[in-house]
């Protein structure tokens, strides 16, 4: 039988209020949750300018945009001809648009592992404390980083081309081949040009990061092991990869995002071409925008870009959500072990 004792409210211990909890009333949590707050009010002072210009510049356009997939627009003047969902049905039975998604999948399995794969192992070298000039070699791996895709593609594209000195005169001067290559022109080379482009150029992010997470590996650990009589590799098994575990999850979240913003690169060097070869999601999506040679429609169409972009925004997002899941699941196997 439950004791009762009576407060100074007149509110027993056995019948407490509705609504109310041992942690106190729920005015008293609003009246917590707004002192965390007003103490906090520089802070968020701080971050307004930022939350000014990301609803200004990303939100609002988004929704903007949305309203423009129901309608066939080109851009000038206000929507009226509305069409409804015909833009998402002309999207989905797109066969180049589909092939720009296969492109972009296909960019982003080959670049995302060969670069996180030579990445590391960089990193691991240039984190040898007894390498010379180790500062010198990070920062030539990381000047591609600064510079602007757009003129890394123009170099590139002149390097490939079949004019001047290109990479097809020091090919012949060697005798390695002897007619020129077509590189950019050929549907078979042009998208693993843009691949090894694309790996060279953000290979310098991922370095960076791994470096900053090997940095934060205890020496003491690794002097552990060589005691113990561990190798190099025992060590890279058992310390390095444990330790970057956490950091390497969000390496990898991070290069996936990447790959799936390629854009500069195509647009610079191929314009989605030869025959849509190279052509990826956000090349077609700038083309049914904006018109141009590359896109399977010529006239520019911003509710039907419009429709394409919402369309492989929901794309990524189960993709994303297929992420979460096995890596939750991966992280729940390692827990039970």
């Amino acid at each position: 039988m439950a004791v009762s004792g009576t407060f100074a409210d007149g509110v027993t211990a056995a019948n407490p209020p509705a609504g109310g909890t041992p942690g106190g009333t729920p005015r008293r949590r609003r009246r917590g949750r707004w002192s965390a707050i007003w103490s906090a009010r520089w802070s968020y002072l701080y971050v307004a300018p930022m939350m000014v210009l990301l609803v200004g510049f990303v939100i609002y356009p988004i929704g903007a945009s949305l309203g423009y997939t129901f309608y066939q627009w080109n851009g000038i003047g206000d929507p009226t001809d509305f069409v409804g969902f015909a833009n998402f049905a002309q999207v989905v039975n797109d066969s180049i648009f589909w092939g720009a998604v296969r492109h972009t999948f296909t960019y982003v399995a080959i670049v995302t592992p060969v670069q996180l794969v030579l990445a590391l192992a960089l990193a691991l070298v240039l984190n040898n404390r007894r390498l010379r000039f180790a500062t010198f070699y990070r920062t030539l791996f990381f000047l591609p980083v600064v510079t602007s895709a757009a003129v890394i593609g123009v170099v590139f594209q002149l390097m490939f081309s079949n004019f001047g000195q290109s990479v097809n005169d020091i090919l012949t001067g060697f005798r390695i081949t002897n007619e020129n290559i077509d590189w950019l022109g050929d549907p078979n080379v042009a998208m693993g040009i843009i691949i090894v482009v694309g790996i060279w150029h953000t290979l310098g992010y991922n370095l960076v990061y791994f470096l900053a997470g090997l940095q934060t590996i205890p020496e003491e650990l690794y002097e552990a092991a060589r005691i113990d009589g561990a190798g190099r590799i025992a060590q890279f098994c058992y310390i390095t990869v444990p330790m970057l575990r956490s950091v390497g999850v969000v390496i990898v979240l991070l290069a996936l995002i990447g790959g799936f913003q390629v854009f500069d690169l195509v647009q610079v060097l191929t314009n989605g071409g030869p025959y849509f070869a190279t052509e990826v999601v956000n090349t077609y999506i700038y083309h049914l925008a904006f018109g141009g040679f590359g896109a399977s429609a010529v006239q520019p169409n911003v509710g039907l870009a419009s429709a394409a972009s919402f369309f492989y925004g929901l794309l990524l997002i189960g993709f994303s959500a297929v992420q979460v899941v096995v890596i939750r699941s991966l992280a729940r196997r390692r827990a039970g072990q």
